[in-house]
């Protein structure tokens, strides 16, 4: 079995059936029954579950956000809001089974044309720091294009995507067509990557399995999507608007406790100005409110769990250069308050490794160049931020960011409507936006000859 943690409280806060291998191998064989007939469904008819889907989720929605900030440990607001964009993902892709065109290609002696065809069975693998919101990234479009799935939560949350399971079936979804398996990454997960009736893998985690999934579904030829770790930047030049970049900051790096692949964890803050800024960040930071996560006052809440804190404990050791330190609630809890050091050397260990935790890195910058330098200067490409007043020059550093996903003057990262994803070792294929759905498709060409 596996023993759910709540980590606001450190206890068991449900327990649920360990799937293994054999459970996996029932699974795809489930969807690969269920897939010619979900492919064989009128496109109006795929979107109308899709629309069954969305609405289905926001009728749910309490329960659900309620399940993810126990389990997550993620502020019921912030919880509530995910729950939200879950049910704006299904209503967005409801509109693509009608929208997957083709091309007609002029050719001699005939006519030719492109349709997209679904990949068939897909595994899905997904993370801990926002469980269904992550996995309906990837249902959406690929229920929409005409695939059946294989959905994985990770160990330590699998309670939203079991739930949701059983209310995509109440709301007529058939059968077959989504599976839920609760189990290790090394059983699970492997078996998935492994699976010869398995078309496509698309993970969200860590860039070492990222790496170790890319290699196992080699074997096979499978496609891949991988959205994995970050290093982002947010860079704050001498002429931006430092009161709003320096309120923007802590939520860019501390939301969900840091626990964010999009965390601008690297403040890049030119020189001349790096004073005020750390002066207006410092009652930013400070005023933020870590606490019980269905507390509606409650702005961050605990980390995943004791391994979690553990690590990221290590980067704040006797020599870290702590600046700004914030408040976390004493007692049961994975508990750590948010935390800025500053001035970070460009090489120090918190400044290049992915710390996944409520600690944000300042570091100094003379002028433009550099800064795009040390943006750049990582194995990471997903997200980060631009603040100036010169749009010339945010334009010129945007264009410079070997980044997926840029903002200018603020730190949004993902919008249902646009693509996200990542450059370098941040994975590649895009999530969300028209472009998911090429992920999630083949495209046939055809040729009619004239006779």
């Amino acid at each position: 079995m596996i023993e759910v943690i709540e980590p606001a409280t450190e206890q068991v806060m449900a327990k649920v059936e360990r799937a293994g291998a054999g459970d996996v191998d029932e699974a795809v064989a489930r969807a690969k029954d269920a897939f010619g007939g979900w492919r064989a469904i009128a496109p109006g008819k795929r979107a109308e579950h899709l629309h069954a889907l969305a609405d289905a989720v926001a009728s749910h929605r309490e329960e659900l956000a309620l399940i993810e900030a126990r389990n997550a440990g993620k502020p019921i607001g912030d919880a509530r809001g995910e729950m939200e964009m879950v049910s704006q993902v299904f209503r967005y892709y409801a509109g693509a089974p009608e929208r997957l065109l083709g091309d007609t290609i002029p050719v001699d002696g005939g006519h030719a044309f492109t349709v997209r065809e679904p990949l068939g069975v897909v595994g899905l693998i997904v993370p801990w720091n926002f469980p269904l919101t992550i996995a309906s990234w990837k249902m959406g479009p690929a229920l929409a294009a005409g695939n059946t799935v294989v959905l994985k939560p990770a160990e330590l949350t699998p309670l939203s995507a079991l739930r949701f399971a059983e209310i995509a079936g109440e709301a007529g979804l058939p059968d077959g067509v989504l599976n839920v398996v609760a189990g290790p990454g090394s059983v699970c997960g492997q078996r998935l990557v492994e699976h010869p009736d398995v078309a496509k893998i698309a993970f969200t985690g860590s860039t070492e399995v990222g790496r170790s999934i890319a290699a196992g579904a080699a074997a096979t030829i499978k496609r891949v999507t991988l959205e994995l770790g970050g290093k982002s930047p947010n860079i704050v030049f001498a002429d931006a608007d430092l009161e709003a970049a320096a309120a923007a900051a802590p939520g860019a790096v501390f939301g969900n406790a840091g626990q964010d692949c999009c965390a601008r964890s690297r403040i890049l803050v030119q020189a001349p100005v790096l004073d005020e800024f750390m002066s207006l960040l410092e009652g930013a930071v400070k005023a933020i409110k870590v606490g019980d996560p269905l507390d509606a006052s409650t702005q961050m809440g605990p980390l995943i769990s004791a391994g979690q804190r553990e690590t990221v404990s290590s980067f704040v050791n006797g020599d870290a250069p702590v600046a700004i330190r914030g408040s976390a609630p004493d007692g049961p809890g994975y508990w750590f308050p948010p935390t800025v050091l500053c001035p970070v050397d460009p090489g120090a260990r918190a400044a290049r490794e992915e710390i996944f935790g409520p600690v944000a890195t300042v570091i100094p910058f003379s002028d433009e160049d550099e800064a795009v330098r040390l943006a750049n200067d990582t194995v990471y490409g997903l997200s980060g931020s631009i603040w100036t007043r010169d749009g010339a020059r945010a334009l010129r550093v945007a264009r410079a960011l070997d980044t997926g996903v840029l903002s200018i003057n603020s730190n949004t990262s993902v919008r249902v409507a646009t693509p996200f994803g990542g450059f370098k070792q941040s994975g590649y294929g895009r999530e969300l936006g028209p472009h998911a759905l090429d992920a999630y498709t083949e495209v046939k060409s055809i040729y009619y000859a004239n006779g």
